[in-house]
């Protein structure tokens, strides 16, 4: 069985267990911890992180999350460590850029940026020794801007070097992961190894088809879903999971939530309002949906294979 580089050191695939492939301990900006850190309750950022993943982990039996923050994303490797050691989770981190790309990015070429991506999967992020073992990758509405097109060949390339696999954020109402896989096809990725994210934003089967056509992976994970108008409640998006598991897809899909603690010194309404919006945390998944799944006529096999199997075969490259 191929091992898989974790925030705590390398682990068996077969140590992944039920996982959750695409979430975060705590995002804020990049930067932000050094210049000026008063403004994030790092401690209770841990302390909340470690009890969320304690009660999935105990309740559900959440083994391993995916933990794809990148350093524009205020990505902090001693935390997540921190609550990775305290937690008893297996957490994987990334490497690569979210939307935030730096302005430099932009103005120079791929080559340029791609052995920074390998540098933190071969030797380690910053001075920590904690190697990432995923690159994210990431465009939103209205497509990839030229910034975001530079970032993603560089994960390309960062990819062929090294076989890490790629997992991209998307905004599939404008049927961006399409342009995505444009892209890296154009670049020479085995597509076997990308991940096209937040693919449950929308309900067009013509477009998730025609991306699971190209041999790519779905993430459906983001749940519950529903608080941008026109996308999906999260009985809705079950339903479009269960869909594609009717056309064959099972074997290539995989469910999470995109959630982050709402832990922060300042900014209380918006805390609060993330708590209404899944007071389940990483539970809603194994308390919401698939109990949906189940109704719906999805065997337990099934669901071993999306929670379990999936995920090890991605990342752990099976």
């Amino acid at each position: 069985m191929p091992t898989l580089q974790t925030v705590l050191g390398p682990i068996d695939g077969a140590d992944l267990g039920f996982t959750l492939s695409h979430e975060h301990v705590g995002t804020n900006a990049a930067g932000l911890r050094h210049t000026y850190p008063e403004i994030i309750d790092r401690d209770g950022i841990i302390q909340q992180s470690v009890a969320a993943l304690k009660e999935a982990r105990d309740e559900a039996g959440v083994q391993t999350i995916i933990d794809v923050s990148t350093f524009d994303l205020g990505r902090d490797i001693g935390m997540i460590a921190e609550v990775a050691r305290q937690s008893g989770v297996n957490i994987v981190v990334a490497t690569g850029n979210h939307l935030a790309v730096p302005r430099p990015f932009g103005e120079v070429s791929p080559d340029v940026i791609a052995p920074m991506y390998v540098r933190e999967i071969e030797h380690g992020i910053e001075d920590t020794g904690v190697k990432a073992a995923v690159i994210k990758v990431a465009s939103d509405r209205g497509g990839i801007t030229q910034p975001q097109e530079v970032v993603l060949r560089a994960a390309a390339r960062a990819h062929l070097q090294t076989g890490t696999p790629i997992s991209t954020h998307t905004w599939s109402p404008d049927r961006v992961g399409e342009q995505q896989v444009a892209i890296l096809e154009e670049e020479g990725v085995n597509l076997n190894r990308v991940y096209i994210g937040h693919s449950n934003d929308d309900i067009d089967m013509d477009y998730l088809l025609g991306l699971l056509d190209k041999g790519v992976w779905l993430g459906l994970d983001r749940y519950p879903g529903g608080r941008v108008p026109g996308t999906p409640d999260w009985e809705g998006r079950t339903e479009i999971a269960k869909k594609l598991m009717d056309a064959g897809f099972t074997e290539r899909i995989m469910l999470s939530h995109d959630y982050s603690v709402p832990k922060a010194r300042h900014g209380e309404q918006v805390q609060e309002e993330r708590r209404r919006a899944n007071p389940d945390g990483y539970n809603f998944i194994p308390r919401k949906v698939l109990p949906r799944l189940r109704e719906l006529g999805a065997t337990e096999a099934d669901i071993h294979q999306i929670m379990v199997v999936n995920p090890r075969k991605f990342f752990a490259g099976e």
